[in-house]
C-alpha cells in the first residue's frame, strides 16, 4: 500500500519487495521498539507496522475458519488511543496517547476491518470511525495522517473500513465530497499512458501518474471492499472507458482492473522499482491485483497472476512474514483457490505459526469454525451497542501485554514509492 518516506525508511525498503504495509507518511523514523509485546505476529520490531500486521492476520485467520488467540486480539486492542485512533505501534499502552503520538488512518481502518469481523468489538469499531470521520479531508478522501493531502491508498482502506462497519462509502461526506469523489479525482483517463489506472496523489504539478499499488487498492476502495474481498460474478474482460468526471464508482473499479489486467498479461506479476536497483517482481502488490481483479469480476484475468504467485510468493512470504502470508490468504480466498494448498504450501498454517496458537482451527473446507466466531461475535456486538459505553473501558484495559514483531525492512518496502506497473 506508495508514500514519502524518510532517508532511513527508503534504505530499508531494499531488503525485501512487496511485503503489506501502510502507506508511511515523511516524518521522522522513530526509534526501533525494544519492546517485545505477548500476542502481536511476527518476531521483529513493531514499530512501524505493529497494528497493520496484527490486523492482517487477524482478518486473514477469520477468512479461512480460524479462531486467533484471545492475547493476540487483546493486543491488537490494547493499541487503541483513548480517541478512537491507532499509531502503528504503542510499546507503552499504559500511557494515554499524546499529541507526540503520530495516530495513523491506514493502521485505524486495519484495524476496524479486522475488529468488526471478529465480532464483540463493537464499541472499538464505532470509537476507530468516528476518529476517521474526523480526519476525513474536504475533497472526501484521506491521507495517511490527518490533515495530510488525500492518497488513493488511504482513502480506499479507510472506504473498506467504512463497509465493514456497516456504513456506505459513499454516504460519509465532508463539504459534500465522498471517498469515491476523492478515489475519481486520481483516476487517470483512458486511452493515455496508465489510462484507467490510479495515481498514489497528484505531483506538486497536479499531474497523475499511473501507480499499480493505488491501482489495486483504488479497485477495492471503487467498490467498498476491503482487504477480505470475496470474488464477484464473473464478468467480461474489462475494458477502460467512460468520460472522466462521469464516471461511477463501478467505472472507476472496471477502468482500473483493465490497467491491472494488461499490466500483469505479459509476465503475472506486477514489478517493483527502487533506485538504484533492478526491477524485480512485486510479490505484495501481484497479491493485491489478484484480489482486486476479483472483486471486479475479472475473475479469468486474476488467474495469471494467481498462478505465478503459487509458483514464486511461498520464499517471500517466509522471509517477510504474517501480513504476507495474509495478503496471499487473501488473493487465494478472493480467486476461489486452496490457501492450505497454495503450490505446496499451507498459507494457514504457516500464517498460525507466526503468532500465538490459535483457539480453535478449521480444517480445509470446513468453515463452521469460522462461522461460529463471527455468529458469537455479532451477537456481542448486539449486546453491546444495546449497553453502553462501560464495556469500551473494559475494552481498553484488556489489551495491555508486551512482545516482539517485525521490522521495518519489509514493512516500508511495498508503499514507499511512486512505482510504474
Amino acid at each position: 500500500m506508495n508514500v514519502r518516506r524518510s532517508a532511513a525508511a527508503l534504505a530499508a525498503a531494499t531488503v525485501v519487495l512487496g511485503a503489506a504495509v501502510p502507506a508511511v507518511a515523511a516524518t521522522p523514523s522513530p526509534a526501533p521498539s525494544a519492546a517485545k509485546p505477548v500476542g502481536l505476529y511476527g518476531t521483529s520490531d513493531p514499530t512501524y507496522d505493529g497494528v497493520w500486521r496484527q490486523s492482517l492476520a487477524l482478518l486473514a485467520q477469520h477468512t479461512v475458519g480460524v479462531t486467533p488467540a484471545d492475547k493476540a486480539v487483546a493486543w491488537l486492542t490494547g493499541q487503541q488511543c483513548a480517541n478512537g485512533a491507532f499509531a502503528a505501534f504503542r510499546a507503552d499502552t499504559a500511557k494515554p496517547c499524546d499529541a507526540k503520538l503520530m495516530t495513523d488512518t491506514n493502521s485505524t481502518a486495519a484495524a476496524v476491518q479486522a475488529l468488526t469481523a471478529l465480532g464483540g468489538h463493537r464499541a472499538a469499531a464505532d470509537k476507530a470511525i468516528g476518529w476517521l470521520k474526523s480526519v476525513q479531508n474536504a475533497d472526501g478522501g484521506w491521507g495517511y495522517s490527518a490533515g495530510g493531502a488525500s492518497d488513493a491508498n488511504s482513502t480506499s482502506v479507510v472506504a473498506g473500513a467504512l463497509t465493514a462497519a456497516g456504513q456506505q462509502p459513499a454516504q460519509v461526506r465532508k463539504a459534500g465530497k465522498s471517498p469515491l469523489d476523492a478515489l475519481g479525482k486520481l483516476s487517470l483517463p483512458c486511452g493515455g499512458d496508465g489510462g484507467g489506472a490510479f495515481a498514489y496523489q497528484p505531483d506538486k504539478k497536479g499531474a497523475l501518474a499511473a501507480n499499480a499499488d493505488a491501482t489495486a487498492a483504488g479497485v477495492l476502495g471503487a467498490l467498498g471492499e476491503g482487504f477480505a474481498a470475496t470474488a464477484a460474478k464473473a464478468s467480461a474482460a474489462p475494458v477502460c472507458g467512460g468520460t472522466p468526471g462521469t464516471l461511477a464508482p463501478a467505472d472507476l473499479a472496471r477502468n482500473g482492473a483493465a490497467h491491472l489486467a494488461r499490466a500483469v498479461a505479459a509476465t503475472g506479476h506486477l514489478t517493483s522499482a527502487l533506485p538504484g536497483a533492478e526491477d524485480q517482481p512485486d510479490y505484495g502488490n501481484t497479491a493485491d491485483a489478484v484480489v482486486a481483479l476479483a472483486a471486479q469480476g475479472a475473475a479469468q484475468q486474476a488467474q495469471k497472476p494467481l498462478a505465478w504467485l503459487r509458483q514464486n510468493a511461498a520464499g517471500w512470504a517466509k522471509q517477510s512474514g504474517p501480513a504476507a502470508y495474509a495478503q496471499l490468504v487473501f488473493a487465494a480466498h478472493a480467486a476461489g483457490a486452496d490457501p492450505r494448498a497454495f503450490g505446496g504450501t499451507d498459507l494457514v498454517a504457516q500464517l498460525n505459526a507466526t503468532g500465538p496458537a490459535p483457539r480453535a482451527a478449521a480444517k480445509a473446507g470446513d468453515r463452521t469454525a469460522g462461522a461460529d466466531t463471527a455468529e458469537a461475535g455479532k451477537k456481542a456486538d448486539a449486546e453491546e451497542k444495546s449497553g453502553s459505553d462501560s464495556g469500551y473501558s473494559v475494552w481498553l484495559i484488556v489489551g495491555v501485554f508486551l512482545v516482539a514483531g517485525i521490522g521495518i525492512g519489509f514493512l516500508l518496502s511495498g508503499r514507499g514509492r511512486k512505482r510504474q506497473p
